[in-house]
């Protein structure tokens, strides 16, 4: 499986390339409007080109999962591609966004790469195996209580629906004495820093699976815990997730325990 570790790794150095590239061009993108406050991007397409090719290449028994384009058949094995996380803040010159990409066999994440284009840093994770943050093994935080915990999220921008239970929820975790709440703007990453002990907690309504994917296992294998609201593993739809380092999982559930969504 570090073979293929490897394959993905590099699949996404080349799209990384393919968006630094595109960033120092910013102002003559094409861009899409894919619904409210949702954008794509020639680089969005690119990129996820790039990185399909390479996987077909390496792994042509392989199905592929990809924010743009879709479901790409195949026999064996799952890879769930974001090619640009954070298009939004790539769109702006915000220099928070991410590849994410991950292989799911029999349902269950095997490998994880989460690559911060600005940064160029690569998160990287195998099953039983460990997570590394540019080949260096990295844990979760030790951080015992929400007093003090410094959380991530995201903010609703297409569904005006949860607009006040998630300002609720967020009041709720303020009031825990927490130490702030930041809202980068890409969950790939914000998982991934997570996994790294940069965020000692995240919480957010409506992921996608490729949001979620390989920032999962990077979290678990870093000895953190992800799952939805009421604690069981997370479903997509509704993509409504807590992850945090293990400690503060009791404490963000019974917090988020009265926001809970039907699936």
């Amino acid at each position: 499986m570090r073979a293929t570790l490897n394959i993905a790794l590099e699949a996404a150095r080349k799209a990384v390339a393919c968006l630094r590239q595109h960033a120092r061009q910013r102002s003559t993108l094409v861009v899409e409007h894919k619904g409210l406050n949702e954008f794509v991007s020639q680089a969005d397409h690119e990129a996820e080109q790039i990185i399909i090719e390479h996987l077909q290449h390496h792994c042509p028994e392989h199905a592929i999962l990809a924010e743009e384009s879709g479901h790409h058949a195949g026999s064996e094995g799952l890879w769930i591609i974001d090619p640009l996380d954070g298009t939004t803040n790539f769109l702006h010159g915000v220099p928070q966004y991410a590849v994410s990409i991950a292989l799911e066999i029999d349902g269950q994440a095997q490998l994880a790469v989460v690559a911060d284009v600005e940064r160029q840093e690569y998160f990287t994770a195998l099953r039983g195996q460990g997570a590394w943050l540019d080949g260096q093994p990295m844990r979760v935080s030790a951080q015992p209580t929400l007093e003090g915990a410094l959380l991530a999220t995201g903010t609703p921008y297409r569904d005006a629906s949860i607009i006040d239970p998630y300002a609720e929820w967020m009041t709720a975790l303020i009031r825990a004495n927490t130490a702030g709440i930041r809202r980068p703007g890409a969950a790939a990453l914000d998982l991934a820093w997570l996994a790294c002990g940069r965020f000692d907690a995240f919480f957010e309504y409506g992921l996608a699976r490729w949001d979620v994917a390989a920032g999962a296992l990077l979290i678990e294998e870093a000895g953190g815990r992800i799952s939805g609201l009421d604690g069981q593993a997370a479903r997509f739809p509704p993509g409504d997730i807590i992850a945090s380092n293990g400690a503060l999982h009791p404490a963000m559930l019974a917090v988020a325990q009265p926001f809970q969504r039907q699936p």
